[in-house]
């Protein structure tokens, strides 16, 4: 199976370097949009009893 796919990227090289560039594409938009929620909570700890 792996050598089936070596075998593949190397007779295929372009096809390979669109499928990396589209996912460096996809990794990129998606750190863009990902919410971030750098303020972390530093009140103290309540606990009800």
């Amino acid at each position: 199976m792996i050598e089936k796919i070596i075998e593949f990227s190397a007779k295929n090289k372009y096809i390979v370097l669109i499928f990396v560039a589209a996912a460096i594409v996809g990794a990129v938009y998606a750190v863009r949009n990902i919410p971030l929620d750098a303020i972390p909570d530093l009140s103290d700890t309540q606990v009800i009893i």
